[in-house]
């Protein structure tokens, strides 16, 4: 999940229609400039009990995260905690219960994002041996409960917290328990993404199934091969699934904006700090009617905020997220790229796919 560093004040005060579709508009790029980003979670555990370690304990998330600084990682921090690392390879951030994910940078090629994920786990690999920390590339815990994670000292995860059991039986579940692998890729105009979104949406079920990895909840099998995909059939339906309406006739930049004006909003970042919005409503803040923030516009990085908190199988922000996938290893990690890279930036693939799935 995205980390915020600054706050907006000097960001325009989003004033028209256009301002909301400009950041889709704005991502894209020819051919000749697309890149592949991977971005991927996984568990972390102390190996000496097999517990989740807390965030301020000694070798816990982090001191993890400082150790990857001799990596030539930059910490970002949130109310004097270091939450998140930037670097040449991305960003190191956490999940809501001390996963720790990698959102790799922009790349030209597979051979590139493959070795990418191969650095970083040999970083946190390194880092953990001294902790006495492991990981696990799986789709879900398989052993925890919810009780038993800790949480990280992030403000938005408090909000979204606090919201979960409102909206589902299974948002903490999402939360706290589940790892997943995501491939982020261009379009070049609005009609290359409507049809990437359409058989990337069409063919996510596929991706999936060939990608499950989470069949055990608190040390048993739980009857599914990716139970952390069921997770998300009742987390919020709000925000979540399979978005019919991506197949209908006029889809574009702009029935996306309409659909997240409708999503319920979670938060505002005002002065380093998140404001709990959780369930109200961005029209009502277009007009000025936001009832945390009484009289005041969004700016267009309250737009981007918004844009990050649509959880469906596809997402769309200035670029395509794939976002059906199980946690995993490291060879999974570099075979979710290949297929939607195979799939969605050959011509020839995207059209023949298209034909299979219109149906």
């Amino acid at each position: 999940m995205s980390t915020r560093e600054t706050s907006t004040a000097d960001d325009p005060v989003i004033e028209s229609f256009d301002q909301l579709v400009a950041p889709m508009i704005g991502g894209e790029k020819p051919p000749a400039d697309w890149r592949i980003g991977t971005e991927h979670e996984k568990l972390v555990y102390k190996r000496a009990d097999h517990r989740a370690p807390s965030y301020d304990e000694q070798c816990g998330i982090r001191d993890l995260l400082g150790g990857l600084e001799q990596f030539g990682w930059q910490p970002v921090e949130e109310g004097g905690n270091v939450i998140a690392l930037k670097g040449v390879d991305g960003a190191v951030s956490l999940e809501p219960a001390g996963q720790l994910e990698l959102s790799g940078a922009p790349l030209e090629n597979l051979h590139q994002t493959c070795a990418e994920t191969g650095r970083h786990l040999e970083q946190v690999k390194a880092v953990g041996e001294k902790c006495g920390v492991g990981y696990l590339g799986l789709g879900m815990w398989p052993d925890k409960t919810r009780e038993e994670l800790p949480i990280m000292p992030k403000g938005r995860y408090d909000i979204m917290l606090r919201h979960m059991p409102r909206v589902g039986s299974m948002g903490l579940d999402m939360m706290l328990r589940t790892c997943t692998i995501q491939v982020n890729l261009d379009y070049s105009s609005e009609a290359d993404m409507v049809q990437k979104f359409r058989v990337g949406l069409a063919l996510q079920p596929l991706a999936t199934a060939l990608f499950a990895n989470s069949p055990f909840t608190e040390g048993k099998p739980n009857g599914f091969l990716s139970y952390r995909s069921h997770i998300w059939s009742d987390t919020d339906p709000a925000r979540t699934g399979m978005l019919p309406f991506v197949f209908e006739d006029g889809f574009g930049y702009g029935r996306w904006a309409e659909y997240m004006l409708d999503v319920p909003m979670y938060f505002v970042f005002r002065d380093g700090k998140y404001i709990d919005a959780a369930g109200l409503s961005f029209r009502d803040f277009l007009d000025g009617k936001l009832s945390v923030l009484p009289g005041e516009r969004p700016t267009q990085s309250d737009w981007w905020d918004h844009l990050s908190t649509a959880f469906p199988e596809v997402r769309l922000k200035s670029f395509l997220e794939m976002r059906g996938a199980d946690g995993g290893p490291w060879n999974r990690i570099c075979a979710l790229p290949a297929f939607w890279v195979g799939l969605l930036y050959d011509q020839g693939a995207l059209d023949a796919a298209w034909d299979l799935v219109k149906g």
